[in-house]
């Protein structure tokens, strides 16, 4: 997997800034248009993309694989569906490599005191052979989980903390997320570094990369429909800050 994972959030219309703007996604994104995004993603050597497990996505990645694409699968489970367990097992059969319990839901049961039972449904990921990861917001939910050695492979940890305070990207937070990436061993993919495109691109591609683990990696969404070059542009600023973020294992 290359440190540089391409993000699913625009491709569902979920921008994080507007209802606007989540319009906005959704109408530019069609199915086509999500391929070809993904076909110019690989031929710059992003070779991960990291989106739901929804039918949306599914489909999409199926007709991009049947006709001829190679991207890898990281999946969210979709935690607005009835059973959990039979959306992993879904994800599997369709050829996801990796799989981790959404970041949002996470978070609810976490203040809900009900985190112990995301360990069932990380137990059914595992035993479907994919890589098991756990999604959230809030470093503390790293911290709980380590103590009480949940059974995961690698952690989804967002820069900012929305958990807390909704749509408020504070600076803190990722000072917070960062010396957490980098006292728990595990591999951490850091999600929200340009908070939802608030922040400037090359100091966040700069911060991400100068403050994570090298084992760990960023995932960026992106919406070329106003910055036809965003794919390309993210690609150079990666490898400026990371010479190892494209084209290594």
């Amino acid at each position: 997997v290359a440190r540089l994972i391409i993000g699913g959030n625009p491709f569902s219309g979920n921008s994080h800034q507007s209802d606007q703007m989540n319009r906005d996604m959704r109408d530019y994104y069609t199915t086509e248009k999500i391929k070809e995004t993904l076909r110019e993603c690989e031929a710059q050597g992003i070779n991960t993309i990291q989106a739901r497990g929804d039918a949306h996505i599914i489909r999409m990645l199926n007709e991009y694989w049947n006709e001829g694409g190679k991207i890898q699968w990281i999946a969210q489970t979709a935690s607005e569906l009835a059973s959990i367990p039979n959306n992993v097992r879904q994800i599997a059969s369709y050829g996801a490599i990796a799989c981790y319990h959404h970041g949002s839901k996470t978070d609810s049961l976490f203040k809900e005191g009900k985190i112990d039972t995301v360990k069932d449904v990380l137990s059914v990921i595992r035993d479907t052979g994919m890589a098991v990861g756990l999604g959230t917001h809030n470093p503390e939910v790293i911290r709980y989980s380590e103590d009480n050695q949940f059974d995961v492979d690698f952690y989804m940890l967002s820069f900012y903390n929305l958990s807390a305070r909704g749509e408020v990207y504070l600076s803190e937070d990722r000072e917070l997320a960062c010396k957490t990436i980098r006292e728990v061993e595990k591999t951490f993919l850091a999600f929200k570094i340009m908070g939802a495109g608030r922040n400037d691109p090359e100091e966040a591609f700069k911060y991400a990369y100068e403050n994570i683990k090298p084992t760990d990696a960023v995932v960026i969404g992106i919406f070329t429909k106003y910055h036809p070059n965003q794919i390309k542009d993210n690609v150079v600023l990666a490898s400026k800050y990371d010479s190892i973020t494209i084209g290594r294992k």
